[in-house]
C-alpha cells in the first residue's frame, strides 16, 4: 500500500470516529452536534473520493477540512466539557481530529506533487 492509500483511508477512519462520536452526543447537545458529524463525513468524502463536480477545487476542499476541523477544536477549547472523566470523550475526539488534520496536511503535499 502506498502512502497516498493509507493517508486517504486513515482521513476516512478519523473522520468516522470523530463523526460517531459527536453523533453519540446529539441527544445531549442538539443539532450543532450533528451538523458537525455530518460535516466531517462530507468533507472527508469530498476530499478522498474527489467528486468531478469539484474537479480543480481539490486542494481548496482539503482546506475547508482542516479549517473545520480547527473550528470543531476550538470550539471544543472554548466551550467544551474538560473535567474527568466526564470529559474523557472530548479529549479522545480531539485526539482523533489532531491526528485528521496531520493526516489531511499529508494528504495535500502528497496531492500536490502527484
Amino acid at each position: 500500500m502506498n502512502n497516498r492509500s493509507f493517508l486517504r483511508g486513515a482521513i476516512i477512519v478519523l473522520s468516522v470516529i470523530t463523526a460517531i462520536i459527536h453523533f453519540t452526543r446529539v441527544p445531549f447537545t442538539g443539532i450543532p452536534f450533528l451538523l458537525n458529524a455530518i460535516g466531517f463525513l462530507v468533507l472527508a468524502a469530498a476530499v478522498v473520493f474527489e467528486p468531478p463536480f469539484l474537479a480543480g477545487r481539490q486542494r481548496l476542499v482539503q482546506y475547508v477540512l482542516m479549517g473545520f476541523t480547527v473550528v470543531t477544536i476550538l470550539a471544543w477549547v472554548v466551550m467544551g466539557d474538560k473535567s474527568l472523566p466526564d470529559g474523557l470523550i472530548g479529549y479522545i475526539a480531539k485526539i482523533d481530529e489532531l491526528l485528521l488534520l496531520v493526516a489531511v496536511f499529508q494528504y495535500g503535499r502528497l496531492t500536490k506533487t502527484a
